[in-house]
């Protein structure tokens, strides 16, 4: 196969990757009834001033399905955390017992994980977006080639296979988060 062609299609699978990399981690943010660490990842507390993410200043973990402890590293940020975590807005409300911050997971409604779900797949749509990007900028890239037809049409159909392999793998992690959130 022609570097050229070869070239494309590594930066056009890179971009897919990025693209599956990206969906994964949205989705972590996204919570399906069980407390996670990384519900919390978006907290920023007031640190001496200057804004600090949560797990910077503070042990986050989850002593079981349905509660969050942070556990700061300073006593004096107590309230600075509790504040912290109600500017953002994620629907908790944390309880101050001198040592730490403890959060109750309250579990989902239907409606919510119908939300939920409905964000799981705008996210996953954003990225297969993403991903038909990569498609038509690769697809380009091999137009402007000094190749033959042949060699342009073999290498546009090795960037759709690879487009319908990542398309895939997106509705696959969809699947699998959305029968996550919908489970109670």
């Amino acid at each position: 196969m022609n570097e050229e062609i070869q070239f494309i299609l590594d930066s056009a699978k890179e971009q897919m990757d990025n693209a599956v990399d990206h969906l994964k981690k949205e989705f972590v943010a996204i919570r399906a009834g069980k407390a996670s660490p990384a519900m919390l990842k978006s907290v920023m507390v007031d640190y001496y001033g200057s804004q600090t993410p949560l797990n910077q200043v503070a042990n986050v973990n989850t002593p079981d399905a349905q509660t969050i402890s942070v556990q700061p590293w300073e006593k004096s940020l107590l309230q600075e955390i509790e504040r912290a975590i109600m500017i953002a807005n994620l629907g908790f409300n944390p309880m101050n017992n001198g040592e730490s911050v403890i959060i109750n997971v309250p579990p989902l409604t239907e409606e919510r994980r119908r939300e939920l779900a409905k964000q799981a797949k705008a996210e996953a749509e954003s990225d297969k977006v993403s991903i038909r990007n990569a498609r038509k900028d690769a697809n380009n890239d091999i137009k402007k080639l000094d190749i033959s037809e042949d060699m342009k049409s073999n290498a546009e159909t090795d960037v759709q296979d690879l487009t319908d392999k990542y398309i895939k793998i997106i509705d696959d992690l969809f699947a699998k988060k959305e029968t996550e959130i919908m489970t109670v």
